[in-house]
């Protein structure tokens, strides 16, 4: 994250988060039963007098659209989802197994890792070494000044396995199909042209030890029974801060790195993992473009990784234009204290992330920290008021659920993994809208926003069938029904 001390100037419209009372009754409520031929709307309102709250079911009728309508055509598909969720940073791992007791622990991964009254979270992401939340800053292979490891024999994930293994093998068990990827914030100190972990860039001799590097973590990882699903090169290649581990790396050098020896070395696995490109703005599409321009390092790259800082999710159709055949991910968003009013920044999350970047082909959908503390931390430089999806209170252990929580909860718990996004109209009048349809029973999920500052009536219609629905401004619904007419239950 390009992180300054108001995240609200690098995105543009507010992307901040505001803590409030979590009401049990409206966030994990399961789903009703539902009449034949029904729709059940779940409703998330800017006053947060409804929250992700179960609404009365309504029926689909034969009666002709109204003129603002949202079709939704099952027939036009695209992307197939891998999930949503948040990072399980240090900071995250460190207040879930030390500022919780057993009951709390278990409690808070099952509501947001399991199946409803869950938020059925399914996608993750790690990271290789330490980020800016972390309480102490290292690598995976750290050496006195001026000495090096070329062979990576003081190699070790030990530092994972204190906290961050433990409580993502316990969310693995709640979902097992929760999918794991993971990014690097810096090479080993010793690796780049500067010798720390801040800034600096990667020495030309270290390029074949870095990919062995990545190597013998994923193999470490698949040892303690965490298998990866993906991992990036460098997390934010281009912003190098001083106060935690970052390295630039430009284009060629990616390019060069993935095409000569990382992506050779993994794909000589039984088990391939793999490399996604950037994992960095929506502003500097040229710079994922340049790589995937470099035709060895293209032949190994599965896809480019996007976050939410600068720029507009369209980047990413404008990549996925040009290279079809790679996949888009969106893997970090977090919002700050700058500003905290509900009715900008909820909206500005439905809109930019669970629609905006599904609608222009992101598989996944990651916020960054799953947990903070209330005082926006631990953390060790970097950003001093980013929010969690939840508050652990350190003292008491104590959960608040934050505005990104309802936000992905929109999706996660209705859009389950392997789901095809599929047709919706979006972007009249201010609706805007994104569908998809999950491959085990064929329910269909539509997710629309109200982005107009008056309430909107409009219809929706699927497979010659219509409802009608009435959104406040700046509020959301997710509404759920089987393809062939029936309100269908929410299960992640």
């Amino acid at each position: 994250m390009n992180r300054n001390p108001n995240p609200r100037k690098q995105v543009g419209t507010a992307l901040l988060v505001l803590a409030f009372c979590y009401s049990p009754i409206q966030a994990a409520a399961a789903s009703p039963s539902s009449p034949e031929g029904g729709v059940q709307p779940w409703v998330t309102t800017v006053d947060k007098t409804k929250l992700l709250s179960a609404e009365k079911p309504v029926g689909f009728t034969d009666a002709a659209p109204l003129p603002l309508n949202i079709e939704v055509d099952p027939s036009r598909r695209y992307q197939t989802m891998v999930g949503f969720g948040a990072s399980i940073t240090d900071a995250s791992a460190w207040l879930i197994r030390h500022r919780m007791d057993d009951r709390q622990r278990q409690q808070l991964l099952q509501e947001l890792f399991g199946p409803a009254p869950g938020l059925g979270f399914s996608f993750t992401r790690l990271t290789i070494g330490a980020s800016d939340f972390s309480m102490s800053h290292y690598s995976l292979d750290d050496m006195p000044a001026g000495q090096t490891d070329f062979g990576l024999e003081k190699f070790s994930i030990a530092p994972m396995q204190v906290d961050v293994i433990p409580v993502l093998k316990q969310a693995m068990a709640i979902n097992p199909q929760l999918t794991v990827m993971a990014s690097p914030w810096s090479a080993p100190a010793w690796m780049k042209t500067n010798d720390k972990l801040s800034r600096g860039t990667l020495r030309a001799d270290a390029y074949d030890a870095y990919a062995r590097y990545f190597e013998k973590f994923v193999d470490a990882m698949q040892d303690n029974g965490v298998p990866i699903y993906a991992i990036t090169v460098q997390n934010e290649p281009h912003f190098e801060p001083h106060d935690y581990p970052s390295m630039g790396l430009n284009p060629a050098s990616r390019a060069k790195f993935v095409g000569q020896h990382l992506g050779p070395l993994l794909a000589k696995r039984k088990d391939p993992i793999r490399i996604l490109e950037w994992d960095h703005n929506w502003d500097e599409p040229q710079s994922p473009l340049a790589v995937l321009a470099d035709e060895k390092a293209r032949s190994h790259l599965a896809g480019v990784a996007w976050h939410c800082y600068k720029g507009e999710p369209s980047a990413q159709t404008l990549v996925h234009d040009a290279h079809p055949d790679k996949d888009a991910y969106f893997t970090e968003c977090s919002g700050g204290e700058g500003n905290a009013k509900w009715e900008e920044t909820f909206p500005w999350n439905m809109r930019n992330l669970v629609i905006g970047s599904t609608r222009n082909w992101a598989k996944s959908v990651l916020m960054w920290n799953l947990a903070l503390d209330e005082n926006y931390g631990p953390h060790k430089g970097g950003c001093g008021d980013c929010r969690g999806v939840v508050i652990i209170d350190s003292k008491t252990g104590e959960v608040t659920r934050n505005l990104d929580y309802y936000a992905l909860a929109h999706a996660s718990r209705f859009v389950r993994v392997g789901a095809q996004r599929i047709d919706s109209t979006s972007g009249v009048d201010g609706l805007e809208s994104v569908a998809f349809q999950n491959a085990d029973d064929n329910s269909i999920a539509l997710i629309v926003l109200n982005s107009a500052s008056v309430p909107r009536q409009f219809s929706v219609r699927s497979s010659a069938k219509t409802f009608r629905y009435t959104l406040l401004p700046g509020s959301a619904a997710t509404f759920v029904w089987n393809q062939g007419g029936r309100a269908a239950i929410s299960r992640p």
